[in-house]
């Protein structure tokens, strides 16, 4: 079952204590895990960037694949088996949500898993006399600019949808000797890319879209690097 996730607050939580780790149970049957656009050249060096899209809303979001399967997770171990860690992991156990009584003000919340949070090792969130710490600040600020992020991250995305840039794609793989697919996934088509008018291709470089753009195109060839952790696994 999932830990409960409470807003944080010097009452509940002024013992606890944060014990980092590389461990990262809390995404060990993640296939996805979603990215903001900034974290794009960092994952494309190791896992494959694609766009998956909400059923529901239709909106696109750029995810990093760590798996070939659902409930896969490959670069998951004792330690990460990865150089980059995706933000979203890293901000564990800490996420802002919108306030119950104020669903247009953030608030931040605190998974309470066992794993990461103790009263006795690591770092403390509150000091004794109930102000945030140092440790909690920057963990704050760093989620917080993550925040804002995300919407830069839309943006981008929108804008690749605005120039019918994305598509669904089938990718047949071969992984131990077995073909596999990839259903439901969606990708730039460079094809489509490459045909823009030069008036596109200016609006992106200034929007600083073409660096990540590519570096999702070359993460394709990660899939190289999921296979042979796969082979590890098997």
């Amino acid at each position: 079952m999932p830990a409960p996730v409470r807003p944080l607050n010097a009452v509940d939580h002024g013992k606890v204590k944060i014990n980092p780790s590389r461990h990262f149970a809390h995404v060990e049957k993640e296939q996805i895990v979603p990215l903001i656009v900034h974290e794009f050249a960092s994952t494309a060096a190791e896992m494959p960037i694609v766009f998956v899209k909400n059923s529901e809303t239709g909106e696109f979001t750029p995810v990093a694949i760590l798996g070939f399967e659902q409930g896969e997770n490959l670069f998951y171990g004792q330690q990460w088996l990865a150089s980059y860690v995706p933000a979203v992991i890293m901000h564990h156990p800490f996420a802002l949500m919108p306030a119950q009584d104020n669903p247009e003000q953030m608030q931040l919340v605190i998974s309470e898993t066992d794993e990461v949070l103790n009263g006795t090792e690591g770092e403390a969130l509150f000091t004794e006399a109930g102000e945030e710490t140092q440790y909690l600040e920057q963990r704050k600020n760093a989620l917080g600019k993550y925040f804002e992020n995300t919407f830069i991250t839309k943006g981008f995305v929108n804008f690749l949808v605005e120039k019918a840039l994305i598509v669904e794609q089938t990718l047949n793989l071969e992984v131990n000797g077995q073909k596999r697919q990839l259903n439901g996934i969606h990708l730039i088509d460079e094809k489509k890319l490459n045909a823009l008018p030069d008036e596109d291709f200016l609006e992106m470089k200034k929007r600083g879209y073409l660096s990540p753009i590519y570096a999702h195109l070359l993460s394709m060839q990660q899939f190289n690097n999921l296979a042979k952790l796969k082979n590890k696994t098997t």
